[in-house]
This record gives structure tokens, sequence and C-alpha cells, in this order.
């Protein structure tokens, strides 16, 4: 029932297929957005948002706006998913096996994380599909075949049962032992093995599903390695992967820490926009590079899980004397109970979505500021800014954006750009009256 509803689903959103909501390519600055005696920032940015078509501003509100009630129906599917595994006693089934199977706790947990990843990947199956492939091809967003992507979700199942069993087990080591401090150890805990996957990721878990090499030669590759070297980034620590036989996004992003740490950007970015827009997204990810936004953001978010660690252990007891004996739970410290416990923190995180939202939204203006003044490429940062609007909606309102973004929005982007170009009137691509390649 569950497989036919995730089809029935699929088929709804094949039945809206249509192309991305996509600019042409090459570098457009509208009339409006040259400098000048008459230069006006609100007119600017309007002639920017004016690029997009009556049709492809619908498309892209339409595909970020069902994003909204995806956030509510995940966590909804989530928790009947949960239910489904308490209710049924597959949960306690599991915990069982593995208590047969071995007689060490740190073992049994193993075990029974094992056993629940692969479960719950099954019973999420059908949403993964519609809203990871179905969803992404209907509105021109993805390029991949079934197969394809279905070994990437594999190949993510796959590192999911190498990291999670250990973790887990940690975690129930550290409820077993600290009592009713173990949200207190735990977010420490956690804080450590975040900074120690995200060490690891572009050297061993990346590559799995990407192909990362050196810049392509050209004038785009000397321009951009002088822009890195100019804000003490060294060659090597640029790269470019094929994102194209994945998606057509552009995008580019910043990932590992100390010595692993690396500026990507992908292909769809360099071979479909200007050099101008390049090196403004390239300003951008420089600026969480040089303003150690990965760390800093690390340190908030763990913050924010500690709070979702303790409230677990503030409701987790009152739903243990509710459903535990139904359920055949034994405690905080019985791995059957992981389902109610990621409940309880699915249900946090959902209500905390604004909070995260604006932490990494704020680190996002940062790095858009910083950005700015190292690239010195408004046009190139406000066309850039449009692009995405194929898959985000450009101009929300306030609270809309306060709730839903975790970036500025286009609007904004566009906004602050024109903001700098109307401090620096000289700017050589503005002033250009050739279209930049």
């Amino acid at each position: 029932m569950v497989a036919m509803l995730g089809w029935l689903l699929a088929g709804s959103a094949l039945a809206v297929a249509a192309p991305p909501a996509e600019l042409p390519p090459g570098l457009q600055i509208p009339d409006a957005a040259r400098p000048g005696p008459d230069f006006d920032v609100d007119r600017a940015t309007q002639a920017y948002l004016d690029l997009l078509s009556p049709e492809q501003k619908a498309q892209s509100d339409a595909y970020f706006e069902g994003g909204y009630w995806l956030q509510l129906w995940g966590l909804l599917y989530g928790l009947a998913v949960a239910w489904i595994l308490l209710a049924t006693g597959l949960s306690r089934a599991m915990r069982d096996r593995g208590r047969r199977w071995s007689k060490r706790p740190w073992l049994q947990t193993m075990i029974y994380v094992a056993q629940w990843l692969l479960l719950s990947t099954v019973l999420t199956l059908p949403w993964t599909i519609y809203t990871g492939f179905f969803r992404e091809h209907a509105y021109g967003l993805a390029t991949q075949g079934f197969g394809d992507w279905s070994l990437d979700q594999l190949k993510g199942l796959l590192v999911g049962l190498i990291i999670l069993p250990p973790v887990l087990a940690l975690l129930y080591r550290a409820v077993r032992r600290t009592g009713d401090r173990w949200w207190i150890w735990a977010s420490g805990g956690a804080f450590v093995l975040i900074l120690f996957f995200m060490m690891i990721a572009p050297v061993f878990i990346d590559p799995l599903f990407n192909h990362y090499k050196p810049l392509r030669e050209g004038e785009v590759r000397e321009a951009v390695l002088s822009l890195a070297r100019a804000n003490m980034i060294p060659d090597d620590n640029v790269v470019e992967f094929d994102a194209s036989k994945q998606t057509t996004r552009i995008s580019a992003n910043v990932a590992g820490f100390l010595g692993t740490t690396r500026v990507a950007l992908n292909d769809n970015l360099l071979e479909r926009t200007s050099k101008p827009e390049i090196l403004a997204v390239l300003g951008h990810e420089m600026g969480h590079y040089v303003l150690n936004h990965g760390l800093r953001l690390v340190v908030y978010l763990t913050l924010v899980l500690a709070l979702g660690f303790w409230v677990v252990h503030r409701f987790f007891d009152g739903a243990m004397a509710r459903w535990g004996r139904r359920f055949g739970l034994e405690g905080r410290d019985d791995p059957a109970a992981l389902p109610l416990a990621l409940a309880i923190l699915s249900l946090f995180f959902f209500v905390a979505t604004p909070l995260l939202n604006s932490i990494v939204r704020q680190a996002e203006a940062e790095a858009d500021a910083y950005g700015l003044n190292a690239a010195g490429e408004p046009n190139g940062f406000a066309m850039a800014a449009m692009r995405l609007s194929s898959y985000r909606k450009i101009k929300p309102g306030p609270l809309e954006e306060i709730l839903f973004y975790d970036h500025p929005s286009g609007y904004a982007r566009v906004h602050r750009s024109m903001v700098w170009l109307k401090e620096h009137p000289d700017n050589a691509t503005a002033n250009s009256r050739v279209t930049a390649p």
C-alpha cells in the first residue's frame, strides 16, 4: 500500500513535467543595472527580476513552495514509519535478534541499528523516489536515469551502514554510563564526530558520488586561481566536479576541515555561465573558507542539537510511561526505543527549522558580502542569483524568508549586488558594453 502511494505520487509529478526555468547562457546586464547619474538600486534590482518570464517565475515558485509542504508531509511520513516499527513489534524483534546474536551491549546496538536502517530505508523508499527522483525530473532539475539514481542511493545506504551503527553504539553507551547527563555527553561527542566526518568527507565520501579534479585549462582557470591566491587559498584547494551527471543546478561548495578543506565548483557553473558569474560565485565560497564558517556553523548547530537532545531527555520518560509497555520497550538505553526517540527529535527539528535556517542564512549573507568585495562582480553575482531562481522562489515575503529560506532570497542577493554597484560605479564589467562570454 505504501509503495502504491509512492508510485501514484510519482505519476502526479510526471503529469506536470516541464523544462527548467532556465535563463540563457552568458551575462545579461539590463540597461537599468549599468552605472550612471540616474542609477537607482530598486529599479536596477527590478530589471534583473524582469529577466524571468511569468511562466518561469510561476514554475520556480511552484517548485519551491511545494517544498514547504514536503517538510510537513516528510515529517508525518517519518512519524508514520516510526509508529509502524513500534506498533508492529518490528523494533522489539530487531532488538531481540541482536541479543540472540551477541551478549555485548555495544554489538547488540550495532546489530539493531543496521537492521533499523535497512528496514527504514525500505519503508521510506516511495517517499524518497517521489521527492528525490520523480519530482526533480518533473521540474527539469535532474539528469540521472533511474538506474544511476538508485546506485547513488545504494552507495548512500552503504555509507550509512558503515557510519551509523558505531556512532549510535557510542550514543547508547553514553546513555548507559552517564544517566540523566547523557544528552550533555552526547552533544559533546556529536561535535567531535561532525568535525571528524567533515574532515574525511572530501577524501572518502564525496568521491563515491562525483569525480573531483583540478580546474580545466583556460582563461577562466587562470582568473579563478588568481582570485583564490589573492585571498590566501592555495591553487590545489580549488577543484571542479561532474554534477551534470545528476542535476541541472549550478552550484559550488566548501567542504572539509583542517587539511582537507577545499572549494569545489560544479561543471554546470563552469559550462553554462559567464566568467563574471563564476568569479562571483567563487568569491562567495571563498567567504565561507576565509571566514571559517564551517567550524562556526558546527558550533551553532551542535548547540541546537544539544537542545534537541535535552528535549528528547525531557519528554522520553513520559512517552515511555504511555507507550513503553505496549511496544515492549525497556527504557532509554533500549535500542528498540530508537524510533520513539527519533520521533521526538524530528518534531523538535521541525519546530526549530526557522532557527536553523536563520543560522545558515546569516553565514550565507556574510559570504555574499565577502564575495562582492573579493571578486568585484556585482552583475555576475546578480545574474548567478537569477539563475538559482530555476529552483528557488525569487521574491518571498519577509516572514516566508525567515521561516523557509536557508540562503538569502534571489531578490535580496540582487538588491545587495546593486547596492554594492551604486557604491562602486567604476566597476569594469558593469561599464562594459559587450555582453560577457
